[in-house]
């Protein structure tokens, strides 16, 4: 059966995140059913990863198997899926890829983006889809917070459990490796940028959060640097809010497409 690769945006605020439930108000559930209105009948996509309910995409990832009788291409796909999508949800590439292609396992990075709003009032617009944070930061500081998350470390301490983690936790279990960290300002929106091998649950939110409360003057550099060299301590608290994180692409080999 073809494989093809599709690229998607959608607005996380309606949704109740990327992965399948129960109640059906999921992004995944919803390509699905649109899928199987074009086909009569359903097909399993499978993505590159999890987002959480409220979590945006620019660039999320996923692939599916259409059986051979299936003669659309690329680009009827293309039309196909977003003439049955609602407009919170959008196909922007589809691409044919070999049978041993996996979205989730072949991918080799990720990159984030979180949106953070600094002025005195939030405009509608922007509801759900930044954090509004109006305190001080120290920019500098901030940069450096974010610099010290560079390189692979045991990000346990940035990470919140799903509760199906394995027990013992097999070496390396936690550890990823962030390629690059930046913050810029332009007007009033603050964004950070992280861009890693991948990415544990929560675990940006919990990055930004963190280096948020840094630049604020809350915790130190050094908090920073405990949480990164020893792993054993309690998870950080600091949360950034779901609504200004944006998954920006995933990279992969190009052998792989």
């Amino acid at each position: 059966m073809p494989r093809y690769l599709f690229t998607c945006a959608y607005d996380g605020e309606p949704w109740h995140g990327w992965q399948s439930q129960v109640n059906g108000n999921t992004v995944q559930d919803c390509i699905e059913s649109a899928i199987a209105r074009i086909l009569g009948f359903s097909l399993r996509i499978h993505a590159a990863g999890r987002t959480d309910a409220g979590v945006h995409a620019l660039g999320q990832c996923f692939h599916a198997d259409v059986p051979i009788t299936c003669r659309m291409g690329e680009e009827a796909w293309l039309a196909a899926l977003n003439a049955q999508l609602p407009l919170s949800v959008r196909v922007l590439n589809v691409r044919e890829v070999s049978p041993d292609f996996h979205a989730r396992f072949s991918a080799c990075g990720k990159e984030y983006e979180y949106r953070i709003y600094r002025a005195p009032v939030l405009l509608p617009h922007f509801a759900g889809r930044v954090w509004h944070c109006r305190r001080p930061l120290n920019m500098v500081t901030l940069r450096r917070a974010l610099k010290l998350y560079c390189g692979e470390h045991d990000f346990r301490r940035f990470a919140a459990r799903r509760g199906n983690e394995p027990f013992p936790v097999p070496p390396g279990f936690f550890t990823r490796t962030i390629f690059s960290a930046s913050a810029g300002q332009h007007a009033d929106m603050l964004t950070i940028r992280f861009s890693g091998s991948g990415f544990l649950y929560r675990m940006v939110r919990m990055l930004v959060g963190t280096a948020i409360q840094v630049a604020c003057g809350a915790i130190s550099l050094y908090d920073v640097e405990e949480a990164l060299q020893h792993s054993e301590g309690a998870s950080s608290h600091f949360c950034a809010p779901a609504g200004g994180l944006y998954l920006v692409r995933v990279f992969y080999d190009e052998p792989w497409l």
